[in-house]
């Protein structure tokens, strides 16, 4: 790792609240094998970073421990000498496990994609985490069809408003919660059917299915909704779990599970091995980026932080009050 050459990053100088991150200088990386270096121009800001930030959440191995960040876009800067199928000057977005906020990141060549020449760096910065999060969990992990009927809970969240679009644009009918009514009015701009209360969406799914209940269920919380979540469902339905803001241990009433023969299925991208991150990547660049390019899906962007205003955008996700996603300008 060169000396002479810095970047600016975002640091956890300790775990702790958003006054512990500081903007600091630090080394820039160096590509090798078939690692990319992409100059960051936007990056997006997600729960996992303030987990993160607390302690809670920590990198793995080999991804800066101290740089939060998963997800970024921005232009290709240098590449190693394995690299193929990238050349300084393109526009890309991707995931990494890390380290994404800071001006520049490696990630490795499969990782990355193409940005649509519709979008701008600060539309696609707020996109890889949570479109491909959506469509692995709606497809992928729920094998969700044409026609069906799908319950997304947190619907005016980053990942809630992509799983909208993506089900909405699949023929899917979406039903929704949030604990916002406001956040659900929104949300039927972009294919929200029936927003529901996030107190009793269980007898709102009876009556309006009549008794026949959504064939999947997305959901976010956890614990708190999984009772609810189960009468929601109905024959042959699935669950798939991607955060558990509600808690994490929950009473299941196995006779219901047996009986309608539910599925439950738990799902995060960041522990992944490399491979399966590769697959999510290519079905996304293969099923999503056209929609994007073609505006039938959009990026949610709530609002735009300079990167020296990070604690400020910490304390704004924290509150709990944006719809859509809050991004970090690195230009």
């Amino acid at each position: 790792m060169s000396t002479t050459e810095t970047m600016r990053a975002v640091i956890i100088t300790k775990p702790g609240g958003p006054e512990v991150l500081q903007v600091q200088t630090v080394a820039r990386p160096v590509p090798v094998g078939d690692q990319v270096r992409v100059r960051v121009r936007a990056a997006g800001l997600n729960r996992a970073d303030l987990a993160q930030r607390m302690g809670f959440y920590p990198a793995p191995a080999g991804v800066p421990a101290d740089i939060p960040g998963l997800e970024f876009a921005g232009e290709v800067d240098a590449v190693g000498p394995l690299v193929s199928a990238w050349k300084p000057g393109q526009r890309v977005m991707g995931l990494v496990s890390g380290g994404a906020q800071a001006d520049y990141l490696l990630a490795q060549e499969g990782m990355l994609v193409k940005i649509p020449e519709n979008l701008d760096f600060v539309q696609a910065a707020a996109i890889p985490e949570v479109f491909m999060t959506a469509h692995d969990a709606l497809f992928t992990q729920g094998g969700l069809q044409m026609g069906e009927r799908v319950l997304i809970h947190a619907a005016g969240s980053g990942v809630g408003t992509a799983a909208i679009q993506l089900a909405h644009a699949a023929g899917a009918t979406v039903y929704g919660t949030s604990r916002t009514p406001q956040k659900l009015e929104r949300a039927k701009e972009l294919g929200l059917e029936v927003g529901l209360s996030d107190q009793h969406f269980a007898d709102e799914i009876k009556e309006l299915t009549r008794g026949e209940g959504v064939q999947m269920v997305l959901d976010f919380v956890g614990a708190s909704y999984m009772e609810q979540n189960l009468q929601a469902l109905g024959t042959w339905g699935r669950l798939v779990f991607l955060a558990t803001m509600g808690g994490t241990n929950a009473q299941v009433n196995l006779s219901l599970v047996m009986a309608k023969r539910i599925q439950i299925r738990g799902c995060t991208l960041r522990s992944r091995t490399l491979e399966e991150k590769l697959g999510v990547t290519r079905r996304f660049a293969t099923h999503v980026v056209p929609l994007l390019a073609s505006s039938q899906i959009v990026p949610i962007v709530e609002e735009v932080f300079p990167l020296h205003e990070i604690a400020r955008a910490h304390q704004v996700m924290g509150e709990n009050r944006n719809f859509g996603k809050l991004i970090v300008q690195l230009d």
